[in-house]
């Protein structure tokens, strides 16, 4: 799926984004205390959608440059960060517009599973990173398609698609399922080291009207829908 597809139903996906369970409840707190302290770090938001992350972690102290293959994601960014964040238009499966060792840290929040080889990004956002640097990345989880669809099988690396509903306007976005060895494979393969995974609960702020019934009721603290990890650039 090109990155500008957004564009048909970028408004709508950023009103969605911005109170979701799973984006606004669950993967953005997930992606913040992964982050940590950041005051004063330059940070590359690879993918940047519509910009809430950037948002967060400038407001955090962070010094944020970002970007996005969709045009309306970035106007929208652009419409939230103001001028003093650089945003361009660009693809990660191309040469990034950046110059080497940039960056203290790359966030790639819900991108790469978009892709279907990972290593020329991955080795793109190397490059921009510093020598030890971080890139912390969240992925649909491994385990979500297989446990919902057995019959697909979970150790082969391939294409599906999904059907959803932004702020009440249909979208149509396409992924790549690939097994946590295939993940941790184009991570050693393109120079990084995974310094920590997790599965997190969802925000223990999220209001309860927002949570599936059994994390409500107590009976579970979490739920599987995407893989976190933090990586460090060797």
């Amino acid at each position: 799926m090109k990155a500008d597809h957004y564009d048909e139903f970028a408004a709508s996906y950023d009103t969605e984004n911005s109170g979701s369970l799973l984006n606004a409840w669950y993967e953005r707190p997930a992606m913040l205390r992964l982050a940590g302290d950041v005051r004063g770090r330059k940070i590359l938001d690879a993918g940047c959608g519509s910009g809430p992350l950037s948002v967060e972690l400038r407001d955090r102290g962070a010094h944020m440059s970002g970007f996005d293959g969709s045009p309306a994601m970035v106007e929208l960014a652009r419409g939230k960060l103001g001028d003093d964040v650089p945003l361009v238009v660009a693809d990660l499966a191309q040469p990034l517009p950046y110059a080497d060792d940039s960056f203290d840290d790359v966030v790639a929040s819900l991108v790469l599973h978009y892709l279907e080889d990972w290593e020329p990004p991955l080795a793109e956002l190397h490059r921009v990173l510093k020598p030890g640097g971080r890139l912390i990345v969240s992925v649909n989880h491994p385990l979500a398609r297989p446990f919902l669809f057995p019959d697909e099988g979970y150790f082969g690396t391939r294409q599906f698609t999904d059907e959803f509903e932004f702020a009440g306007q249909p979208g149509t976005l396409t992924f790549w399922h690939r097994p946590l060895h295939a993940m941790s494979d184009a991570f050693a393969a393109t120079g990084f080291s995974i310094t920590s995974m997790a599965e997190p609960a969802p925000s223990p702020d999220t209001p309860t009207e927002l949570l599936p019934p059994r994390i409500a009721s107590g009976e579970r603290s979490a739920f599987v829908s995407f893989l976190f990890f933090v990586l460090e650039a060797r």
